[in-house]
């Protein structure tokens, strides 16, 4: 006996179908990758720094033949001494106390053939405070103005002031806040094999480079790390920073284009006298919001500068000038400038990042490098060297080969005693 189908039962088989296999696809698409935490991670981080009028190469290395081969340490790409610096950290899950390691470098380097990775060991120190709970001795008279924005005028609405003598201590925070990222490159801490350390503190040579073959061995090293560092993520071209104009006017800062910046940011502090003769500081961001930029002088990722960028914090990699408002620094005799040009990024690992989500992430290493150029310079003052020697990531999906995302620091609002050490100079 034969059975007709009706129309309507085929096409609703039909979709039925269809649906199922959508929601199968919807599923595929929605499925949260396994990722796993590398056994190995290698940071690198580059910075190329300038101003002032000093030589390169490690403040006066250069000068002296290289006599002060003692005096580099971890944690000088963070500073301000002129010169090339490099901070490299190493950890691995196989000796969660650190080990000793070897990372074979390139011959453009200039430093041999290989750095010692040595496990940080943290420093002596005496006994000391930190200062919370102690009690405000006396209200200072003491004002801060903040100032932000490109442009030969002050901007309506400006400044924004903090008097410490009559601000109600819960705003003191508010006045500080702005943007910052988690720290993640290079540190010192438990666990981590660093260089330069005390058994190796030479300075890099002022035409270092990075570019070239890598590679990190010792016990409890994945055998199979190493890497290439290319051109784009070598150390970065100094910033040539030139200046016009007086500080009773509008000054011009100038500047070519840096290779490979991302972004730039500029900020600039200066102390003195108010018209009735109470002491303060004066504070510029080239920020189109009102953003200090205390946490934007250091790397960031590519994500980041994206992201700062579309807020209007940074000044886009094209541009070449910004102009100091006239007249917010007049009186103080002079004040410290800073500028940093952000730069790429490297992140890989082995294995690579898999595209389909179904399949787990199990990297063996994995490796960041980072790269920076800043200088400083006196404001107001022409450069002597024309900028010297010569430097987190939005939620979302990673690059291929890079380590998941990092999340913006919170926004914290310091201490009255922090606030107070960082802008009030000591008697």
């Amino acid at each position: 006996m034969k059975h007709t189908i009706g129309t309507a039962a085929v096409a609703g088989a039909v979709a039925l179908a269809l649906h199922g296999s959508v929601a199968i696809a919807a599923d595929a698409r929605n499925v949260e990758q396994v990722v796993k935490p590398p056994v190995a991670q290698l940071w690198v981080d580059a910075a190329t720094i300038g101003g002032m009028g000093m030589p390169q190469g490690g403040m006066m290395s250069m000068v002296t033949g290289g006599l002060m081969k003692g005096h580099n340490q971890f944690g000088s790409t963070r500073g301000m001494s002129p010169g090339r610096w490099l901070d490299v950290a190493f950890r691995t899950q196989l000796a969660p106390a650190g080990t000793a390691a070897t990372q074979a470098i390139p011959p453009g380097m200039k430093l041999g053939d290989s750095l010692p990775l040595l496990p940080w060991q943290p420093r002596k120190s005496g006994p000391g405070t930190s200062g919370d709970g102690e009690e405000m001795p006396e209200r200072p008279k003491f004002r801060i103005k903040f100032y932000w924005g490109c442009g030969e005028k002050v901007r309506e609405g400006q400044p924004r002031v903090l008097d410490f003598s009559t601000t109600p201590l819960e705003q003191w925070g508010e006045f500080f806040q702005g943007r910052a990222v988690r720290d993640r490159g290079a540190q010192a801490k438990p666990g981590h094999s660093l260089w330069p350390n005390e058994k190796d503190r030479r300075y890099v040579p002022a035409d270092a480079s990075l570019v070239g073959r890598h590679a990190v061995t010792g016990q409890a090293v994945p055998p199979a790390l190493q890497f290439q560092i290319d051109a784009v993520h070598d150390f970065m071209p100094a910033i040539q920073l030139e200046q016009s104009g007086e500080l009773a006017g509008s000054i011009l800062l100038t500047w070519p284009t840096v290779p490979h910046a991302g972004a730039y940011f500029i900020n600039a502090m200066s102390g003195g006298e108010g018209s009735d003769g109470t002491s303060e500081m004066v504070f510029w961001s080239s920020a189109e919001v009102p953003d200090f930029g205390m946490g934007l002088m250091d790397y960031a990722s590519p994500a980041n500068v994206r992201k700062w960028l579309n807020e209007k914090v940074l000044l886009a990699p094209a541009t070449t000038r910004c102009a100091v408002p006239a007249g917010i620094f007049a009186g103080s005799g002079g004040g410290m400038l800073r500028m940093i040009a952000y730069g790429p990024e490297l992140n890989l690992a082995d294995p690579p990042r898999p595209a389909d989500k179904a399949i787990p992430w199990e990297p063996q290493w994995a490796v960041r490098v980072r790269t920076k150029s800043q200088t400083m310079a006196m404001l107001g003052m022409r450069s002597m060297d024309a900028g010297g020697a010569g430097a987190g990531a939005d939620p979302g999906e990673p690059a291929a080969g890079e380590p998941p995302a990092e999340e913006e620091a919170p926004k914290k609002k310091p201490s009255k005693w922090d606030l107070l050490r960082q802008v009030i100079p000591r008697p």
